[in-house]
């Protein structure tokens, strides 16, 4: 039995306008409906194949505030949300996740201000507990965000975009063991990334966005694997070739 929070989506497309650029995102314009069978998926892909877009759809489409938080965060600091999030139908489970969070590396800032902000005339020092000991705002950006996350410890739903781009190598190794752990207890994450150390998770689905279709992968067949490898293995030729080129 699909037990997940999120169960299926698709996309009615007679909710999307007949001139919208989602109409000329490949991998999402020809998805049918998508399925997680899985504690944990991953969208990967290169930049503009549509992984981000569908990301924030979904998560505004369950109800999270487009610019990040949990599910109660309400707060606005730009315009320029995707209308997706309205045309994606989405079926859920039968169970409510005791927490969830939406996590973008570009607004959170804003969420952890937000964090200050709402904590209900906790006192400082008990509110801080939950983060180490500090602010989040006197923490460095990665610090800060893998203290909030490390603050949820009910199961829940968990989405994020690219949280690798707050976090060092060493810290994307906690997050993966932070997301594993929460994953075998029955939460949920669905992460759009780059990061070949995130996407080592075991036994997790990986969805590309590549060549104009959403389709499954391995770990090896990522290009973030693909590319991190070659590097690694190849570094003096492949940039005596690179930069020649230059």
């Amino acid at each position: 039995m699909n037990d997940r929070f999120i169960r299926s989506i698709c996309i009615d497309w007679d909710q999307i306008e007949g001139n919208s650029y989602l109409r000329s995102i490949e991998a999402i314009k020809h998805m049918g409906e998508l399925e997680f069978t899985n504690n944990v998926t991953f969208f990967v892909g290169e930049n503009g194949s549509g992984k981000s877009t569908l990301i924030e759809a979904i998560a505004v489409a369950y109800g999270f505030n487009p610019e990040g938080g949990t599910i109660n965060y309400r707060f606005s600091t730009y315009d320029d949300i995707s209308p997706l999030g309205n045309a994606v139908h989405m079926v859920k489970g039968f169970r409510k996740p005791g927490s969830g969070y939406f996590f973008r590396a570009e607004s959170f800032f804003n969420v952890a201000s937000k964090a200050e902000e709402y904590r209900d005339g906790d006192p400082k020092e008990l509110y801080y507990a939950r983060y180490g000991g500090k602010s989040l705002h006197e923490q460095s950006h990665g610090e800060s965000f893998l203290a909030y996350f490390q603050s949820f410890d009910r199961e829940g739903l968990y989405i994020m975009d690219e949280p690798e781009a707050a976090l060092s190598p060493q810290r994307q190794l906690s997050l993966l063991m932070q997301i594993a752990k929460m994953a075998e207890a029955g939460s949920q994450f669905i992460i759009a990334t780059h990061s070949p150390i995130l996407l080592g998770l075991p036994d997790a689905d990986i969805l590309s966005f590549d060549d104009g279709e959403m389709k499954p992968c391995t770990y090896e067949d990522t290009e973030s694997y693909q590319i991190t490898e070659m590097f690694i293995n190849n570094r003096r030729v492949l940039l005596e070739r690179l930069l020649k080129e230059e």
